[in-house]
This record gives structure tokens, C-alpha cells and sequence, in this order.
């Protein structure tokens, strides 16, 4: 019974992701507060520090509704480790956006802690970070 669970649970949080991912490229970051629990905690490369509570999550993302636009993106090797109530999905992310007639690709790492709350299968903490393989600090 609980393999079948978790075979259950893992395309259901992919699923979940790229619905907010696809929603994210055409400018709307909704789809990721309506994901997110009320004390949902967030990571961003280009924030000095952790965003606490999906109302401070919901205000960095009003910032940035309809400044994104993404023409595609590829969600690789996602993984999805189910532990009761509690799912970790890790991935790379790839886009692709053309403006002023120049096509850019952005690569990031990505994990997402969701919980499975009243039901439902919310993120309890997001961690994005740049991908820049084989730079030192």
C-alpha cells in the first residue's frame, strides 16, 4: 500500500510543478503562491535573505507579474523522494526567452519541500539556485 502511494504522489508533484512553472513563463507567478503553504519559506540567488510566509512570497511576486516571459523551458532529471506527509522534488531547470531578437538560456537547480496539508500537496520551502558548473568561489 504505501509503494502505491508514493508511485501515486510522484507524477502528481511533477504535475503540480509545471502547471506553476508554465503558468511562471507566460508571466504569472500565481500558480506558486496558490501551491504554497501559508508558512512557506523562500530561497532566491538574487535575494539576500530567505522570504518567510506565503503573503511576504506573494509580495516579491507581485514584483515580477508580467516581467517573465519564457518561450520554453525543460524540467530535468526530476526526483522525487516521498517520506509520509512530506515530498522532496529536486531538479534542473532550462529556459529559453527571445527578446529584442536575441534568444538567452538560464539554467538553475532547483528543490521544492512540499507537505501534504488538509489533503492537498503544498510547498513548505523552495530553494532556487544559478547553475554554473565547474566555477569555484
Amino acid at each position: 500500500m504505501a509503494e502505491t502511494f508514493r508511485e501515486a504522489v510522484i507524477p502528481e508533484i511533477v504535475a503540480r510543478e509545471r502547471k506553476a512553472l508554465d503558468r511562471w513563463g507566460n508571466g504569472d507567478p500565481g500558480g506558486f503562491v496558490e501551491l504554497s503553504a501559508p508558512g512557506v519559506t523562500y530561497f532566491d540567488p538574487y535575494l539576500e535573505r530567505r522570504i518567510d510566509g506565503r503573503e511576504a512570497l506573494r509580495d516579491y511576486y507581485a514584483s515580477l507579474a508580467g516581467k517573465i516571459r519564457i518561450d520554453r523551458y525543460e524540467l530535468l532529471n526530476p526526483k522525487v523522494q516521498v517520506h509520509g506527509d512530506v515530498a522532496v522534488l529536486t531538479f534542473n531547470y532550462v529556459s529559453w526567452s527571445t527578446a529584442e531578437s536575441r534568444t538567452s538560456e538560464s539554467r538553475w537547480n532547483c528543490t521544492e519541500v512540499y507537505s501534504r496539508i488538509d489533503g492537498e500537496w503544498r510547498i513548505i520551502q523552495t530553494h532556487w539556485s544559478l547553475t554554473r558548473p565547474g566555477q569555484q568561489a
